[in-house]
């Protein structure tokens, strides 16, 4: 059921932090890749990590036709499209006071709009295939607010949100559309936050269950799942990888 051998996948922002981590996963399980983003460096370096299953991909995904391209384009490098992982992200962290549009769309393009134009341009591939799997990068965020977060908590909730609508329009297509709410994982997005929040890291660990934070490798499991037969009646659903921090009201 956890199968992936024939099937071809594309991650965006999948050249480091949590996008490695899932690409690793579904490597692992047989899948051919695509590593989507914008350095190009980076891009390389992952998909020469994965073995020689993957290909790289250098693409702005704010920019919509650049986006659709890069979808084109890992389906028609790879043979096919059957998973996508819309993972690519950022964040400002600033008084919400303080925040200038400019910024606002930043974060809300990066994160939301870019998962939106990737799925749409997945779509037909997926149907031509007879069914897909997505798999949409939530954040706790989307759960809890924070302070210093106040366009990154809404785009994350946006995208359970939307990751929900598609999975009831697509569902009659044999496509699976869910989220994954990572908790507090190592990555060089969050070792930022730590420099930024200094009291973020004592926090974490005094609220997770597990006691840790979590890894790239914790969330290759979560991705092998979501890519395979094993989730095919599984759809619209916004799934905690966290080590426990959501249970704790």
């Amino acid at each position: 059921m956890f199968e992936l051998k024939g099937r071809a996948a594309l991650v965006t922002g999948g050249n480091g932090g949590i996008g490695l981590g899932m690409a690793q996963g579904l490597a692992a399980a047989g899948a051919t890749l695509a590593i989507a983003g914008r350095d190009e460096k980076k891009n390389a370096a992952a998909a020469k990590e994965l073995g020689g299953r993957a290909i790289s991909i250098k693409v702005d995904l704010r920019d919509e036709n650049a986006c659709r391209a890069a979808v084109d384009q890992a389906a028609q490098k790879l043979g096919r499209l059957d998973i996508l992982v819309n993972n690519a992200g950022t964040n400002i962290r600033k008084a919400p006071q303080d925040y200038t549009l400019e910024e606002w769309r930043l974060v809300l393009d990066t994160n939301l709009t870019s998962a939106f134009i990737a799925s749409q341009a997945a779509y037909p591939h997926m149907k031509r295939a007879g069914g897909g799997k997505i798999i949409n990068i939530g954040s706790m965020m989307s759960i809890f607010g924070v302070s210093f977060s106040p366009a990154y908590g809404p785009s994350k909730g946006g995208l359970v949100q939307l990751t929900k609508s598609l999975a009831t329009a697509w569902a009659k297509d044999n496509i699976q559309v869910n989220a994954v709410l990572p908790g507090w994982i190592d990555t060089e997005l969050t070792r930022g936050a730590r420099r930024q929040v200094p009291e973020l890291h004592d926090n974490v660990l005094r609220r997770t269950p597990a006691g840790r934070w979590g890894t790239m490798e914790d969330m290759a499991g979560i991705a092998v799942f979501l890519a395979s037969a094993a989730s095919n009646f599984v759809t619209g659903t916004a799934i905690p990888v966290d080590g426990g921090y959501s249970v704790l009201g």
